[in-house]
């Protein structure tokens, strides 16, 4: 049987060898784990998939992971981009601690046979090496993954490291906010005319950015599967606020010098896209 390139269900088709997952001709983001399962399920329509059988699929026998919570977020992302539901599924049903099961129809395409040349007559007198096929041999399609590549570190330390980030810039803000006298003197000191709207800038993104970096410290917390496709639409706003903030030192320039101040300002200019690098980490550690 020749192997399946692709398959077919409703509007979706999901592109084998590309690793891809598309609807109506668009590609859809979909990590490589989600969509091993997907092609796991899509095997077999109308059969259960064991969760051992995905464990043995997805995961080889030396790797040490939470398997459970692996495969429960990886569910959980495959059927956030079908935009599929758990309690009323139209694709993936969960048969309670068996497995999985696809209910669509599904339609498989399979690879066309190349046709195969009649083989010439052998040639005595022709040496072995010129006997030689000289066409190139096609290299082996193996499955593209679409993820950066990352630095290895735990999923446990790379959370936390975000966590941390989140607890920093919340003392800030409630620092800000419990000496609000001395900081409308601090931004007169630093920007002079402006100060005043500098206060109310500081002010207003402190008030806003406590609610952000709570909901940021809790979606962490909790492990939120949507965490790394929220923080990607929260990121312009965010790093707008992480900009303003980052010139927060020059407010206390008189009482730690102006070059701590340009140190720290420099770091914090770096910390929105450290955040960024670590939630991405988050997202691709899933199964690993």
């Amino acid at each position: 049987m020749e192997p399946v390139l692709k398959y077919k269900f409703d509007d979706f088709e999901a592109d084998v060898k590309a690793a891809e997952l598309r609807r109506n001709g668009t590609r859809l983001k979909l990590q490589m784990q989600p969509f091993q399962v997907l092609v796991a399920l899509l095997e077999r329509p109308g059969d259960v998939v064991a969760r051992e059988e995905l464990r043995q699929r997805l995961w080889p026998q030396d790797t040490f992971v939470d398997f459970d919570h692996g495969l429960n977020t990886a569910m959980a992302k495959l059927r956030d981009v079908l935009g599929d539901s758990a309690a009323k599924p139209k694709y993936v049903e969960t048969i309670a601690k068996r497995g999985y099961r696809f209910l669509g129809e599904v339609i498989a395409i399979q690879e066309q046979p190349k046709p195969v040349a009649a083989t010439p007559p052998p040639k005595t007198e022709t040496p072995a090496a010129e006997t030689r096929s000289t066409e190139p041999v096609a290299p082996a399609v193996t499955p593209a993954i679409h993820e950066t590549e990352l630095p290895r570190a735990s999923r446990g330390a790379t959370r936390l490291l975000f966590t941390l980030c989140q607890v920093m810039y919340l003392i800030f803000y409630l620092c800000a906010l419990f000496r609000l006298d001395q900081l409308s003197l601090s931004c007169d000191r630093a920007w002079g005319r402006i100060g005043h709207i500098a206060f109310v800038l500081y002010l207003v993104t402190a008030l806003v950015g406590v609610a952000v970096r709570l909901y940021l410290i809790t979606a962490t917390a909790f492990d939120y599967h949507l965490l790394e496709e929220k923080y990607r639409i929260l990121f312009p706003a965010l790093f707008i606020l992480d900009m303003l903030w980052a010139l927060s030192p020059f407010l206390i320039a008189d009482r730690i010098g102006l070059g701590l101040a340009l140190g720290a300002t420099a770091a914090l200019i770096y910390m929105p896209f450290a955040q960024r690098v670590l939630i991405k980490m988050i997202g691709n550690k899933i199964g690993h």
